[in-house]
């Protein structure tokens, strides 16, 4: 009884937090909502045993589906990318704070009005560096768990990512991220 109550809430809210990474990844809601329905049909774990760990569970789940497909779409899309020592970057340090976006400004862009914004902002980003900007910015994993992710995942093309090269990715990605918001201005109503 009480334990329904609580495997409802959880698969509700872990529900949302999945629809919103697969549409992050995806760019497609309804995609995504075949992605989630998908990946919690075939999920093997108790929401009320340990909530955190399932979602958790859930969100790998759904994110090495998110990118199967993709790489299935665009074959090769995940190849790892080639670091060059003379590519010099306009941030120097792989986390958001470095392109001048708070925790806080992130959960605004992702949850509030900038929402389709940054949606829009990241379907013009290369998969790969999609799925890292999500991975690392958005579910808050590190360069050597995103790897591994991207090799598991991406196909036989995405067999050389080391964590120097997801951050190197990532950096990429907030590089253009600052400048898409600064030219927007929505820094001025962000921050």
């Amino acid at each position: 009884m009480g334990n329904q109550g609580c495997s409802e809430l959880l698969v509700q809210d872990t529900a949302a937090k999945l629809f919103q990474t697969a549409a992050l990844l995806l760019g497609n809601e309804d995609e995504a909502v075949s992605l989630v329905e998908e990946t919690m049909a075939g999920a093997d774990v108790d929401p009320c045993a340990d909530g955190t760990q399932a979602q958790l569970v859930l969100q790998g789940q759904l994110v090495q589906g998110a990118i199967r497909k993709l790489s299935q779409i665009q074959p090769g899309s995940f190849a790892a990318a080639e670091t060059d020592g003379g590519n010099a970057l306009c941030i120097d340090e792989d986390d958001l704070a470095a392109a001048g976006v708070s925790p806080d400004q992130l959960n605004q862009l992702l949850e509030g009005e900038g929402r389709s914004q940054l949606r829009d902002w990241l379907e013009h980003l290369p998969m790969a560096q999609k799925a890292v900007f999500v991975e690392r910015a958005v579910l808050g994993e590190d360069n050597a768990a995103t790897a591994q992710t991207l090799r598991t995942a991406g196909g036989e093309s995405a067999a050389g990512w080391t964590a120097d090269k997801v951050s190197n990715v990532f950096r990429q990605a907030l590089c253009s991220l600052a400048t898409s918001l600064v030219h927007s201005g929505a820094t001025a109503s962000v921050v």
